[in-house]
């Protein structure tokens, strides 16, 4: 298969060695650096460099595109007019939902099909076999390219936009942990408390994340207000080991809100919400739109 790169940096270097090993060719690198590292980089690619895009991609089979996210959308609307009517136009950015959709909208006007594919994971740890999410036209041969390289890579019945919407929803989870992780685990550490805290932490490996999201999303509009009371007294807590609670200012002020609208349903007769997940989103939702 005949690719070329839009971007050669971490991401473009590291699937363009990947795809080079498995036997494909690059034909082109289109970027904006001409130094001596990128050009040995184009080299052992066996690819010719490029300053802007150009005729040259009619060569290609799929276009990967791997710039800055910021930008992705008028590099992608300067490629189009140069690619076959059989060509794949691949966007591995961290482009916003909505200008990967103006991108995939362009690429439609002119008959392209255009794949979403978000990384899923870090790049620096996995490299190639960090896990790919497509959506869009054009998914079946990218899932294919990637697989070629090592890169497990699926489909989601979606548009342009949904496999960045959900790389970025996964993001809102694992950065949330992530920080609450450190937060939590430094002042455990403060207070001499690491390992004891491990032990009272075990029932959660016991049981699977999603299953233990649904109960969170069900339980906190019943329990809201005392958990509410307990995020403060865990607030005063770090305040009183002289450390200064950032995740849990933010925790404290989303069950305020809930408390809050909860008491003001029940001055008017009370909140009657079905006890089913979809139910309680459906709720929560309203909340959390209001300003």
């Amino acid at each position: 298969m005949k690719i070329a790169l839009l971007g050669c940096g971490e991401v473009g270097s590291c699937y363009g060695r990947a795809w080079t090993a498995a036997g494909h060719h690059i034909i082109g690198i289109c970027e904006l650096r001409d130094d001596e590292a990128m050009r040995a980089r184009a080299a052992s690619l066996n690819a010719a460099l490029h300053a802007a895009p150009g005729p040259w991609l009619a060569e290609a089979d799929i276009v990967v595109s791997a710039v800055y996210g910021h930008s992705a959308s008028a590099v992608a609307q300067a490629c189009l007019a140069f690619l076959r009517a059989d060509a794949v136009y691949a966007d591995f950015t961290t482009a916003s939902a909505a200008d990967m959709q103006a991108a995939a909208g362009a690429a439609r006007a002119r008959g392209l099909a255009f794949t979403d594919v978000a990384i899923m994971g870090a790049i620096a740890l996995l490299a190639e076999r960090t896990p790919l999410l497509c959506a869009g036209q054009g998914a079946d041969q990218v899932i294919a390219l990637a697989a070629s390289g090592g890169a497990p890579a699926r489909a989601i019945d979606g548009a342009p936009g949904d496999a960045v919407r959900l790389k970025l929803l996964r993001s809102i989870m694992t950065k949330g942990m992530e920080s609450l992780a450190v937060e939590c685990l430094v002042a455990a550490n403060a207070m001499g408390l690491r390992a004891s805290l491990y032990e009272v932490l075990s029932d959660i490996d016991r049981t699977p994340l999603t299953t233990f999201m649904d109960a969170f999303v069900r339980s906190h509009v019943d329990h809201a207000e005392r958990r509410h009371a307990e995020v403060r007294e865990a607030r005063d807590q770090l305040h009183e080991a002289g450390l200064e609670p950032l995740v849990l200012d933010g925790v404290e002020r989303l069950f305020a809100r809930t408390a809050r609208h909860l008491e003001a349903a029940r001055a008017q007769g009370g909140v009657e919400v079905e006890d089913t997940v979809p139910a309680r989103l459906a709720w929560l939702e309203q909340l959390a739109r209001q300003r």
